[in-house]
């Protein structure tokens, strides 16, 4: 199947030039400028499929921001391909915009001073939509978000949940297929994003597409189909998130409560299982590979232990994950 957003050998420099430290080398620099090129982007690929959702991840400055730039248009590359639903981004971009959306936890498309159902109008008619789809969409999108009485509310007055939950509506209002997200729940109470990640599963069910950048790891475990991480701006992973949480092993992480003191853990912490934390008097969080020790065994171990009040497995925290990955790449 043909993809929606095909990327072969991505990459974007800037050039940017030393002043100096010293009074003579900023005086020298008004006549001779020392020329820097920094790669911000090296030479990556992908492909995105109709109807995927798409964590794109990275640290501060690892060139993710610069990515998502040059696959909206806002940005062109210094060299590659960029393909989005037969588009080239910097290229088409008139043409292109109209079938993207884009979502900022940063930056605000409302009126401040106006209520939001105002500046959805205004989207209606920057976009030229339909009358019976505009009413289609917007009944359906104020409904899904609960958003009722919230839309006839001046923009300053409304809460931030309040807020990213309009943006949303006014980022999709023109039936975007691919919407792009960069820290769309930055901020957002935990309700509020519950409904915002619902929103994004109703419309990704109608086949909407979205790649996301986001340091709330939360959002990628509960929205993303596969991952791609940029280090250095370079490509260091792409696969399923499940994929990703073995990157280190088959891990889980056991937390174990005791009624008293916590016994000596000699017997239990051998091969394929470590002690990582020590919580308290009566709490301990241990880490188990399953390919050095399968749970069933594990368990039996733990049986052994006088007065074992309560015990949680659950998988490997990703966020380890990436960081390992950031470290060695």
């Amino acid at each position: 199947m043909q993809p929606v957003i095909s990327v072969r050998d991505l990459s974007k420099e800037y050039v940017t030039y030393s002043r100096g430290e010293t009074l003579w080398e900023t005086v020298k620099s008004l006549v001779v400028r020392k020329k820097t090129i920094v790669h911000a982007v090296k030479g990556i690929s992908f492909d995105i499929a109709q109807g995927e959702i798409i964590g794109l991840l990275g640290a501060n400055g690892a060139g993710k921001s610069t990515t998502i730039k040059m696959l909206s248009g806002i940005l062109f590359p210094t060299s590659g391909e960029i393909d989005v639903m037969g588009y080239v981004p910097f290229r088409d971009r008139k043409r292109y915009v109209s079938q993207i959306g884009a979502v900022f936890g940063q930056k605000s498309q409302l009126i401040w001073d106006i209520p939001p159902l105002d500046s959805f109008l205004l989207n209606k008619a920057i976009y030229r939509i339909p009358e019976g789809d505009y009413r289609t969409r917007l009944d359906r999108m104020v409904s899904v978000l609960g958003l009722e009485e919230v839309v006839r509310r001046p923009a300053r007055v409304l809460s931030l949940g309040e807020r990213m939950k309009c943006e949303f509506i006014m980022s999709m209002l023109h039936g975007p297929r691919v919407v792009f997200l960069d820290e769309p729940t930055i901020g957002v109470d935990l309700i509020a994003k519950e409904s915002i990640h619902g929103f994004i599963h109703e419309m990704n069910r109608d086949g909407v597409t979205f790649i996301l950048t986001t340091h709330d790891l939360e959002d990628i475990e509960r929205l993303a189909h596969r991952v791609i991480i940029i280090n250095h701006g370079e490509k260091v992973f792409e696969d399923e998130l499940t994929v990703l949480r073995r990157y280190l092993g088959d891990k889980k992480t056991v937390r174990i409560i005791t009624k008293g003191a916590m016994p000596p853990l000699e017997t239990i912490l051998s091969q394929g299982a470590a002690l990582i934390e020590t919580v308290g008097d009566k709490e301990v969080i241990l880490e188990v590979d399953h390919a050095l020790l399968p749970m069933g065994e594990f368990i039996s171990r733990l049986a052994t232990l006088d007065e074992l009040q309560d015990i949680s497995i659950k998988e490997m925290d990703i966020d380890k994950v990436i960081k390992a990955i950031y470290m060695e790449s």
